[in-house]
């Protein structure tokens, strides 16, 4: 069968008969995987769907799911244009394997970026309508009809003028004779039953609240050991000698192995492992570790600050504009380093044999654990297979450059003789481990003319690498700059500085990775800008970008809902911020108040945002909701400090984050679209803390420039 010229004449649809002869179809999705601007060739077949006896229709997702909807999601479109039965659809986690299942991340199997219905939206569409399509065939040659005489609805083939009528299930053995079609037709927006329906069942809700979803923690194989692992005390720090003699004399302790890591105690049960630990005396090198303090670390960064950077984005004569300023408005922001602090620590199970490994966790970085595990073993990657279970929250932590608590349980697990092991990370091994959110800062000057626009812009920025070796030398990085460097508002004269220094503290992305920071120093300066022009926040905002614009839509749609120009209760007062992440710009208006100890109350957020297509507008809102939360979190509370290079903070006593009874009301309203779907993962998380910032200067003329918050004042 000739493909289209699209899909680099490959087959868009391979069918295959599965048991119980129902009908399996692995699809070609077009443009998942690219190379240099173009498809790569090597690339087959990436995403599967299976059709069974019983009508049930399964699908694959590349992508994990880690509480952000994704299965959700991807069924919903597949199921759309199939006309399927949304009781008989579930998901299930794909294998590792980057032939089959590749993104968009330079060809890799990974889920990020909050690129997952992005990605997929067309492809899953094409698939579902491919499947319809040859059910439909399927059911007319059975019958002898014409198949533009059968009509598809929920699961059902029919025939109205015979009467005659057969479910998925009947048809899925004919339907695998078909030949799939290269170019099938999509459905009609105004078609659409399941895409933007309200309240549609999670895919995953009946497995999670029955408590059939498995997790890594609902792993147990056969003879399987627990392992825990003794973390240096500080970053960069390596073992220098132990010794292990009251731990392996504790009941149940199996054995004790040094890893680049640290050191690991194996044992036949968690309490075990643990003991065995804590009884560990183990001697540190620590000639390479970080041995200063945050403060030490601050006074580094403000120096740097003082210091001409690397260009890092550049439009116009920024300097030249600042020098003609009518006013000079200049402000530092700092953020500190942050933990994910995920509700399920990082964990692993692993089992290792002759030219093989086997592991079951909550994968979001497939190919790159993949390749991390094979070279901590002497395998290839395909000797690597991953079984991909549910995850309880990432925020990017999982996705870990160098598979870091993945490799830990692969070496233990190859220590342990065959027989499988099951790493446990308490929340204090999470907390101290590191791939934290960078600490950074930001020095910014802008210049005002006479008539209150904005004319010139510089910003100076200071903060560790989390794309490290995959920045092409000389270039910035560009998790760095990102909200700043392609800064939305309408300056003609804009330039931006980055110092990346490097320490042994180890960083990596964070939920909206460089826009975690960037927004918040950019729309703090933008409204203290406003200020200065005294002019009103949003009506200084709407001044500097199109009227027209993404930016101008969703400020209008959160003002208004807020109630922007209407007083607030008595002691309250809102704050406003914009920001784009992920191709989606998000609004959120904050209403706060301080309590008696001048600590800041947040009792609403109002946010507006424009993601293109509202898949499931449910998950979409509770996305930026919780985006916002978890914003606020780190806002008000958030931060990794360090003595002697050593973390501060353990555990959910000194790492402190949002408790259910200080969350506000929290109100979405998404901007009507027929653009393609962008992300929501993380949109909702970058405007929060600058939302709350500029509420707390309207309320109390107090300007918060250092994250978190504490009391004002």
């Amino acid at each position: 069968m000739s493909a289209p010229a699209t899909v680099d004449r490959r087959a868009f649809v391979k069918t295959t008969v599965v048991a119980g002869a129902g009908l399996a179809l692995a699809f070609h999705l077009a443009g998942c995987r690219r190379r240099g601007g173009e498809e790569d060739p090597g690339d087959e077949l990436n995403a599967f769907l299976a059709i069974h006896p019983d009508g049930r229709v399964t699908v694959t997702s590349k992508h994990m799911e880690m509480g952000q909807g994704a299965y959700t999601g991807l069924a919903t479109i597949l199921a759309e244009e199939m006309d399927a039965d949304w009781a008989k659809v579930s998901v299930v986690g794909a294998p590792a394997d980057k032939t089959k299942y590749a993104n968009n991340f330079m060809g890799m199997q990974l889920t990020g970026g909050s690129t997952a219905m992005a990605n997929s939206f067309d492809q899953m569409r094409k698939a579902g309508a491919a499947a319809r399509a040859m059910l439909v065939a399927a059911a007319a040659g059975k019958w002898g009809v014409d198949a533009g005489a059968l009509t598809v609805r929920a699961g059902v083939v029919s025939h109205a003028a015979s009467g005659r009528r057969a479910d998925f299930g009947e048809l899925a053995a004919a339907a695998a004779r078909v030949t799939p079609p290269e170019d099938p037709p999509l459905k009609d927006r105004k078609d659409w039953t399941l895409i933007g329906r309200e309240r549609l069942p999670r895919a995953d809700a009946q497995e999670k609240s029955t408590g059939r979803a498995r997790f890594t923690q609902d792993v147990k194989r056969p003879g399987m050991l627990t392992a825990v692992v003794a973390h240096p005390p500080r970053f960069g720090a390596t073992v220098k000698s132990f010794d292990a003699t009251r731990a392996r004399a504790l009941p149940g302790v199996v054995d004790v192995v040094q890893l680049p890591s640290g050191v690991a105690v194996l044992a036949e049960h968690f309490w075990a492992a643990k003991q065995g630990r804590d009884a560990l005396i183990v001697e540190w090198d620590t000639s390479k570790a970080e041995t200063r303090g945050s403060d030490e670390l601050w006074a580094h960064y403000r120096d740097l600050a003082r210091q001409p950077g690397q260009e890092a984005g550049t439009r116009g004569d920024a300097e030249g504009a600042l020098a003609r300023a009518s006013r000079l408005v200049q402000a530092t922001y700092t953020v500190p380093y942050l933990a994910h602090a995920a509700m399920e620590p990082m964990n692993c199970v692993v089992q290792v044999n002759p030219g093989r490994a086997e592991l079951w966790y909550g994968a979001q970085a497939h190919t790159m654990d993949q390749a991390a595990v094979a070279r901590a073993l002497g395998l290839t990657p395909q000797q690597v297979t991953i079984h991909s279970l549910y995850a309880g929250g990432s925020f990017g932590r999982r996705a870990n450059p160098v598979g870091d608590y993945v490799v830990e349980a692969a070496l233990a697990a190859k220590a342990a003789g065959g027989r499988p092991v099951k790493l446990v990370w308490t929340r204090e091994d999470d907390t101290n481990a590191g791939w934290y959110r960078p600490m950074f800062l930001h020095a910014a000057r802008a210049g005002l003319d006479r008539a209150g626009r904005i004319t010139g812009w510089h910003q100076r920025i200071v903060g560790q690498s989390v794309m490290g070796a995959m920045v092409p030398p000389g270039k910035p990085d560009p998790e760095s700059i990102e909200g700043v460097a392609n800064l939305h508002y309408d300056v003609p004269d804009l330039a931006v500085e980055l110092h990346t220094p490097q320490f042994p503290v180890p960083v990596q992305w964070w939920r909206s990775v460089g826009s975690t920071h960037t927004a918040f120093a950019v729309e703090s300066f933008i409204d203290e800008l406003a200020h200065a022009a005294h002019r009103d926040p949003v009506a200084f905002r709407l001044d500097h970008v199109a009227a027209d614009s993404r930016y101008a839509r969703v400020l209008r749609l959160a003002a208004g809902k807020a109630g922007w120009d209407t007083a607030p209760p008595a002691g309250h007062a809102r704050g406003v911020a914009v920001h784009e992440s992920f191709n989606t710009v998000v609004a959120e208006v904050a209403e706060v108040s301080l309590r008696a100890d001048r600590t800041v109350q947040v009792h609403k957020v109002t946010c507006a945002v424009d993601c293109g297509t509202a898949i499931n507008p449910d998950i979409i809102r509770a996305q930026i909701s919780g985006g916002a939360l978890y914003g606020l979190s780190a806002a008000l509370y958030g931060k990794i400090t360090l003595t002697a290079g050593a973390p501060d903070q353990h555990s959910f006593d000194t790492y402190r984050v949002l408790r259910m009874n200080e969350a506000p009301e929290v109100e979405v309203h998404i901007l009507p679209s027929e653009a393609p779907p962008t992300g929501v993962g993380e949109p909702g998380t970058p405007p929060i803390a600058p939302a709350v910032a500029n509420a707390v200067f309207a309320l109390t003329g107090v300007r918060v420039r250092d994250l978190p918050f504490g009391a004002i004042g």
